[in-house]
C-alpha cells in the first residue's frame, strides 16, 4: 500500500533537518520556518569550528562573540520546546566551547535555566566578573524555584510520615494502632478454634512531636563530575533543614571541606557557596562529618560522592564502619540526579556494599522514599535493590 502523499512529505521534511546541509541535493532546500530551523541547527551540529571558535564553512557557526550566541539562544527557544533547547544548550557549552561566553550578562539574559547550566555557571562563580554575578544569580534562583516546586511537598509529606510511623507507642488510641506490626508482635496469641489473635501488646504510631527526631548530614562532593548531585543535594538540604523535626547540616567537600549549614534558609547562597571541580578526599570529609554526629541511632549520614578517592582509603572504609557500627544509617549515592550513575569506582562501591552499605544512583524523585526507608531503619540494601529494577524495567527513551 502507497504510502499517502502528505505523510511522505513530513517524513522528507523530517529527514532533511535531521540530515542537515548535506542532504540538500536529495531532499531539497529548506524554507521559512523550517529554514530557521535548519540555520539553528546547522549552527550547533554542522559546526567544524577551529579551537579558537572560528566556525567551518558548512556551518553558519556561533563563533566567538556573545551576541550572535544570545541570538542563537533565542532563535533556538522560539523554535523547539524547552527540553530541546536545554540539550542542544548542553550541547553548545560543550562542543563549541562557549563557557566563557556564559560569564556576559547578555548571554545569560538569553539562556533556558536548567540544572546543568546552573552547575555550569557555579563552576564558573569563582571567575565570575561581578557585573555577571547578578544575573547568574537568577538564573540559579528559577532553578532553584523549579526543583523546591517539584520537590518540597513529596519529602515533606514522605518524612514527616515515616517519623511519625518510627516514633512508636505501646498504648495507643485505636486510630493509632499499627495494625501490621501489632498482628506479627502477637501471632504466638493466635486462637485456632476462633480463626483470630488476641493481642496482649499495642503497637501504635507516635504523635506528631516538635522535638529534633533526627540527625541528618549531607556530605556532599563537589569534584567537577558530580554538578547535577550538588544542586540538587543543595535544593534537598534546604526543604529538610526547614523541618523542624530533623537537624540538618549539609557538608561539601574536594580536597577542602565546608560546612553550608548556616546557608541553608536560602539554598541560592548554599550553591554559591560551593566550588565546583578540584580533587576529592572522602576520608576528610567523613572526619569532619563524624565530628557533627553526636546520637548515632537517631542520625542519617548521606555521602553523595562518585568514590574516587584521593585521600587515604582504608581510613575512609574504616569510618563507615565506625558510623554503622554505633548505629549510623549511612547512605552512598553515586548520583542525585535524573541522568543515572556516572563513572564511579567500584572497587570502593563494592567495599562499602561489604560493610552492608549501598552504593547506588538516586533520582530526585526517589530521594523523598529513600529519607523514609532511613528514618525507619528499614533495609536499604533491598530499597537499592528494588529501585534499581524499577530502573531498569522502564522502557528506553
Amino acid at each position: 500500500m502507497a504510502e499517502p502523499e502528505e505523510a511522505a512529505r513530513e517524513r522528507s521534511r523530517r529527514w532533511r533537518l535531521v540530515l542537515g546541509g548535506p542532504a540538500e541535493e536529495s531532499l531539497g532546500k529548506v524554507e521559512g520556518h523550517d529554514g530557521a530551523m535548519d540555520a539553528a541547527l546547522a549552527a550547533l551540529y554542522d559546526a567544524t569550528g577551529d579551537a579558537d571558535g572560528t566556525a567551518g564553512k558548512r556551518s553558519a557557526g556561533l563563533g566567538g562573540s556573545a551576541p550572535k550566541v544570545a541570538r542563537w539562544l533565542g532563535d533556538i527557544r522560539e523554535y523547539f520546546p524547552s527540553t530541546v533547547v536545554q540539550v542542544m544548550q548542553a550541547d553548545a557549552i560543550e562542543r563549541l566551547d562557549l563557557t566563557r561566553l556564559l560569564l556576559e550578562p547578555e548571554m545569560l539574559a538569553a539562556v533556558e535555566p536548567d540544572v546543568h547550566l546552573v552547575g555550569t555557571l557555579l563552576s564558573l562563580n569563582r571567575v565570575m566578573p561581578d557585573a555577571t554575578k547578578d544575573a547568574a544569580r537568577q538564573v540559579v534562583r528559577t532553578v532553584v524555584d523549579q526543583l523546591e516546586r517539584r520537590i518540597t511537598q513529596q519529602t515533606r509529606a514522605a518524612v514527616a510520615g515515616a517519623l511519625n510511623r518510627a516514633a512508636r507507642i505501646n498504648r495507643p488510641r485505636h486510630a493509632d494502632i499499627d495494625w501490621d506490626r501489632t498482628i506479627s508482635a502477637n501471632l504466638k496469641h493466635y486462637q485456632a478454634e476462633h480463626r483470630t489473635v488476641i493481642p496482649e501488646r499495642l503497637i501504635g504510631y507516635g504523635r506528631r512531636s516538635t522535638a529534633v527526631q533526627r540527625d541528618v548530614v549531607l556530605c556532599v562532593d563537589q569534584s567537577g563530575s558530580m554538578a547535577a548531585s550538588v544542586v540538587f543535594a543543595g535544593v534537598f538540604a534546604a526543604v529538610l533543614a526547614s523541618m523542624r523535626s530533623l537537624r540538618t547540616s549539609l557538608v561539601v567537600f574536594d580536597t577542602a571541606v565546608v560546612d553550608l549549614t548556616e546557608q541553608l534558609s536560602d539554598p541560592v547562597e548554599v550553591l554559591f557557596g560551593t566550588q565546583l571541580g578540584g580533587g576529592t578526599d572522602i576520608n576528610r570529609a567523613i572526619t569532619y562529618s563524624q565530628q557533627l554526629i553526636s546520637r548515632p541511632r537517631d542520625s542519617i549520614f548521606v555521602l553523595v560522592s562518585d568514590l574516587y578517592e584521593g585521600g587515604v582509603r582504608e581510613d575512609m572504609l574504616r569510618r563507615v564502619a565506625e558510623m554503622t557500627a554505633a548505629g549510623v544509617q549511612v547512605v552512598v549515592l553515586l548520583a542525585l540526579s535524573d541522568e543515572g550513575a556516572p563513572a564511579y569506582d567500584h572497587e570502593n562501591a563494592a567495599a562499602l556494599a561489604a560493610l552492608g552499605v549501598p552504593a547506588f544512583a538516586c533520582t530526585p524523585d526517589a530521594f523523598p522514599d529513600l529519607m523514609a526507608a532511613a528514618i525507619e531503619r528499614r533495609d536499604l540494601q533491598a530499597f537499592a535493590e528494588r529501585f534499581k529494577d524499577q530502573q531498569a524495567s522502564r522502557p528506553a527513551g
